[in-house]
């Protein structure tokens, strides 16, 4: 039977802790405090246990009204409604994620951290719940800045990765010492490289010697372990809190040549074996040390591929990572031919790559792309793959997943607060009702204009199924995808709702953001394709760009740069750089 909670702004019900309380139950119960509070105008109270009366029990507290559960982990967790009482129990985080499961059965909705749907209900009610979540994906994170820059809002979307920065009261998170990309902080070329060229890569004939991470390490040289082995312990000590270090290659296409690579490389039938050694070598000198700690690296573009002799130790994760792929298609259907170019020649996809992971590793990570970035406010057609390729992931022994989107301020555009919430709820489950999400998301965020924007989305869609064009993450915009027609479409689409919004300033303002995509690929497909600038059109839209708070249309350089890149009939601002880093972080 519903158990009545509030009446006549009359609270019925008390919140009970433990006495001894964890920072994450205390966190809890005043998050479930605050919002029954906002709900029905009554004031609620906390109490520790044991407590006798009408009351929702929280973390250890439930055990005093139902067995507790010792299987729920860090961030599972579990609700029960007992004659008159809800025990809501879970582990570390789980226990904060459980509240939150509450407050969304009674109707709350946290779409963005400045987009809560918040009902007004003096008599509320909880129906009777029967539900127990432990998340298939023990790492779940992606990069859109509301969530790295708000990690109250991050732990009620359920990221625990290493983007939000969500402190130990909260729940904590997995976060790393280092990030991907760690070769050259390992053993820097700038410090080594003059002195010692046989620690790095060999290419023609010649060690590439290169700063910033421009090249690779021999793995076969026996002088470099030594080196980079203290490199990570160090990093390890400086960061105790950490609970994975990447072990990773340069974010360059190609590993060491040298006769001595290639040999491995050739034994393992691809250059992820090669890899792999010398990961695991550090994984098991160092686990004595650091127990707790996951020593992660990359099957990415030259590693992609699964090696026939070296498995992974299991302290060790290995990422694997989609780049290659078309993100308009679904990965188990899609017909695009690219791939990654094996040792003896041969391509391989990357769901056959995840597939021969998932059969040969139980603790596969995945680095998934959600964008375009070379220009962030283009229209990206992944709507309709986002859920079926987390089915892929999880149905593929995947136990953790990092999807890389927009990290410019503000997120950007192309409806990036609703994908980065339909992105946080497939991370949690796999088979949640996405259209139900999508719906509830629009016809709030945008009012009167949430059908349209539903058209939108489809229409784009739409043309990449019909016309099978295949995108990828780092296209340009004169594609087919873009043609005039379509954008003419979207247009009138967006015209429909900026009428339907016209009375309601605050929607009107979403949809005047939201229609910046399509000003963007107009702009740009002018004056690259035509020939043709108008300098009133490219002044209101870098105006209106700011004007909305907007950080990076490209991810490497900022606004400025791109603009100047407009101005000179270049497709992006990175080309003004030797090497796409160049510009640095974004200043916000």
């Amino acid at each position: 039977m519903p158990l009545q909670l509030a009446s006549g702004r009359k609270a019925l019900v008390r919140l009970v802790v433990p006495a001894d309380a964890t920072p994450q139950e205390a966190y809890a119960s005043t998050e479930l405090r605050d919002y029954l509070d906002l709900i029905t105008s009554a004031v609620f109270e906390i109490v520790s246990a044991p407590y006798a009366g009408t009351c929702i029990a929280i973390g250890r507290a439930a055990g005093a009204f139902t067995q507790l559960d010792d299987g729920l982990g860090e961030d599972g967790f579990c609700i029960n409604s007992v004659q008159d009482t809800i025990c809501i129990q879970g582990g570390k985080r789980g226990v904060i994620y459980g509240v939150y499961e509450l407050l969304e059965r009674l109707g709350c909705r946290f779409f963005t951290p400045e987009c809560e749907k918040i009902p007004c209900d003096t008599e509320l009610a909880a129906p009777d719940i029967q539900t127990r979540q432990v998340p298939r994906l023990e790492f779940r994170d992606h990069n859109y800045y509301y969530f790295s820059t708000n990690p109250r809002f991050a732990v009620k979307s359920r990221m625990n990765g290493n983007f939000p920065p969500i402190p130990e009261r909260m729940g904590g998170h997995m976060s790393y010492a280092w990030f991907v990309h760690t070769f050259d902080r390992m053993v820097p070329a700038a410090k080594y490289g003059k002195e010692h060229p046989e620690y790095f890569a060999e290419y023609d004939g010649k060690r590439c010697i290169l700063d910033g991470g421009r090249t690779q390490l021999c793995l076969s040289n026996p002088d470099i372990y030594p080196i980079a082995l203290e490199s990570v312990r160090q990093a390890l000590k400086a960061n105790p809190d950490a609970r994975i270090i990447s072990i990773s290659q340069n974010d360059i296409n190609k590993g060491c040549q040298c006769p001595a690579c290639r040999k491995t490389d050739a034994e393992e039938g691809c250059a992820s074996g090669t890899l792999l050694r010398f990961v695991n070598r550090i994984a098991e000198a160092l686990e004595p040390e650091f127990p707790n700690v996951i020593f992660d690296t990359l099957a990415y573009n030259y590693t992609r591929s699964v090696p026939k002799l070296t498995k992974p130790r299991y302290n060790v994760c290995v990422r694997l990572c989609s780049i290659e792929s078309c993100f308009a298609h679904p990965f188990e259907t899609c017909d695009d031919e690219r791939g990654v170019i094996l040792p003896d020649g041969t391509r391989s996809s990357f769901i056959n790559d995840l597939r021969n992971w998932g059969k040969y590793y139980d603790r596969l990570y995945i680095w998934d792309y959600v964008t375009c970035f070379a220009h962030y406010p283009a229209p990206f057609p992944n709507w309709r793959v986002l859920q079926p390729n987390m089915r892929s992931f999880v149905n593929n022994n995947v136990k953790g997943v990092f999807e890389q989107g927009n990290s410019g301020r503000k997120g950007g555009v192309d409806f990036n607060e609703l994908r980065a919430y339909i992105i946080s709820k497939l991370l949690w489950d796999a088979d949640c009702d996405v259209e139900r999400h999508i719906q509830e998301f629009t016809d709030y965020y945008y009012g009167a204009a949430g059908e349209c924007v539903r058209e939108y989305i489809n229409t784009l869609c739409d043309k990449a199924d019909k016309d099978d064009i295949h995108v990828g993450f780092n296209d340009q915009t004169d594609t087919p995808l873009y043609s005039e027609e379509m954008l003419d479409r979207l247009d009138a689409i967006m015209d429909r709702a900026e009428k339907l919004v016209a009375g309601d300033p605050l929607r009107a303002w979403r949809v005047g953001k939201a229609r910046l995509s399509v000003r963007w690929v107009r702009m740009k497909n002018k004056a690259m394709l035509k020939n043709r600038l108008e300098p009133a059109e490219v002044t209101k839209f870098f105006t209106d760009w700011r004007a909305y708070g907007m950080g990076r249309i490209d991810e490497w350089v900022a606004p400025e740069t791109t603009h100047r890149a407009l101005l000179e009939n270049k497709w992006r601002g990175v080309s003004y750089y030797e090497h796409w880093i160049a510009e640095g972080a974004e200043i916000y």
